[in-house]
């Protein structure tokens, strides 16, 4: 039985008067690819947002309930900085900074007070090559990050966040601007990383999610309707709701 790694307790989230999530109860477990699908406007992203707290500086913006990473309480028990280092965090457009790809992935480690080259070097090489990018660029780190393809430039930012060393990454929909056989060396890096790392992936391609993920939570409408390992979700579903999703008869 896997350990569980994030605890999601009554969690519902406000902007202003608008409740885009209502009392989210879910554990996500150590070393898993959790999938979470749903038609827009259901909470999904919001979720991710919540466990990165990158919803802080948003005006307006209410919780209710808890998040725990291992028992901690990410919004009293850690300070932002640190949920953020161990909860990274990947957008559906590649971020990548005005920077070389070398120094794209030294960048975190930089900030966090690492400046021997040497460590560095090894830093860089070691998430390359588990982002499946290194023998791609292996001869040009001096090169702007920028001039990358829109795949490459994903599974940089991939690199750039396992540079900080995370115990949890998030997508959000990490593959929605990329050609298929880009998206195909995002889907092995993120089944790659399972041994090491849990992910969340949210994703509005259900066929993404049928492929990675270990379990699947559905949500509508700011609430998770079901959740269970994924070959259940995509052929048994025990809500009508998600089989009419997982079918395509709405979304």
């Amino acid at each position: 039985m896997s350990e569980t790694k994030l605890q999601i307790q009554n969690l519902s989230l406000y902007y202003g008067t608008h409740q885009v999530l209502k009392n989210i109860c879910l554990d996500v477990l150590s070393h898993e690819i959790l999938g979470i699908i749903g038609p827009a406007s259901s909470g999904k992203t919001s979720l991710l947002r919540a466990l990165n707290r990158l919803n802080d500086d948003v005006p307006k913006f209410r919780k209710e309930g808890e998040v725990l990473l291992e028992g901690e309480n990410i919004y009293t028990d850690l300070p932002v900085w640190m949920v953020r280092k161990r909860i990274g965090m990947i957008f559906a457009l590649p971020t990548p900074l005005p920077l070389s790809i070398y120094e794209n992935v030294a960048y975190g480690p930089r900030v966090h007070g690492m400046n021997q080259k040497k460590i560095l070097d090894k830093i860089v090489e070691e998430t390359l090559q588990s982002a499946f990018l290194w023998d791609e660029v292996k001869d040009r780190l001096d090169h702007p990050a920028m001039r990358l393809s829109g795949g490459q430039q994903q599974r940089l930012c991939i690199a750039r966040t396992l540079a900080v060393q995370p115990e949890v990454i998030l997508y959000d929909e990490p593959c929605s601007g990329l050609d298929p056989i880009s998206t195909a060396k995002v889907e092995e890096a993120m089944t790659m990383l399972k041994s090491r790392y849990t992910q969340i992936l949210v994703t509005n391609n259900t066929k993404q999610a049928a492929r990675v993920s270990d379990r699947t939570a559905f949500f509508l409408m700011g609430e998770m309707v079901e959740i269970n390992k994924t070959e259940k979700i995509f052929t048994i579903p025990q809500d009508k709701r998600t089989e009419d999703y997982v079918s395509g008869r709405f979304g």
